[in-house]
């Protein structure tokens, strides 16, 4: 049994909405996984933070970012973080299972379709339309988030260089991902390090 929640203070973030119990966290990220096909962070990001209001858009900036340089899924990374902080090895555990489970089955579901369809030019086409809404979803996500860097302590314009940066990296110079993290996030670590700590 989950002990009891403390009392409620003054601090604004104990009034914030929250999951009621591991398995409210199951159903959740089992919706969200279900909405997902094809990239699951725009869809995680208006869940989390414009409907349920779990988290900030801070929060969430500062946890997808945990994410990604964790190795593994970004989104069951996340996953695991959101449960983690409210209902601990429980929490995590579950928050995973929701979004493997479902969508599990539904993926093998598809895997024998597609077995059969694959050679059908008229589902080859739906699937490239299906990549190019991926894309899109992930762009817009992207754009949602570049506020929030006008609080980061390097300030909007080095953040936005980063950005930049990154962006060539990976989309022009065909940099891997692995590297591009490692060099210019281990520098974007280190400059917000020191310029917190001055």
């Amino acid at each position: 049994m989950h002990p009891a929640s403390p009392p409620a203070s003054s601090d604004p973030a104990s009034d914030r909405p929250r999951p009621k119990s591991p398995r409210d966290l199951f159903v959740s990220c089992t919706w969200l996984a279900l909405q997902g096909f094809g990239g699951v962070l725009a869809i995680v990001q208006r869940e989390m933070v414009e409907k349920k209001r779990w988290l900030t858009a801070d929060e969430f900036l500062e946890d997808w970012a945990v994410a990604q340089v964790l190795p593994g899924p970004n989104v069951i990374n996340l996953a695991l973080i959101i449960g983690d902080r409210h209902f601990g090895l429980r929490g995590a555990l579950a928050a995973v299972a929701g979004m493997l489970t479902v969508p599990l089955c539904v993926i093998l579901a598809l895997a024998v379709l597609h077995a059969q369809f694959a050679s059908n030019p008229q589902v080859a086409g739906a699937l490239r339309g299906m990549g190019a809404v991926a894309g899109g979803l992930i762009a817009a996500t992207g754009i949602k988030l570049v506020p929030q860097l006008r609080r980061h302590p390097l300030g909007f314009g080095i953040c936005l260089l980063f950005v930049a940066l990154v962006f060539a990296a990976i989309v022009v110079a065909r940099i891997p991902l692995g590297w591009v993290l490692l060099v210019v996030g281990g520098i974007a670590c280190l400059l917000t390090w020191r310029r917190m700590g001055a």
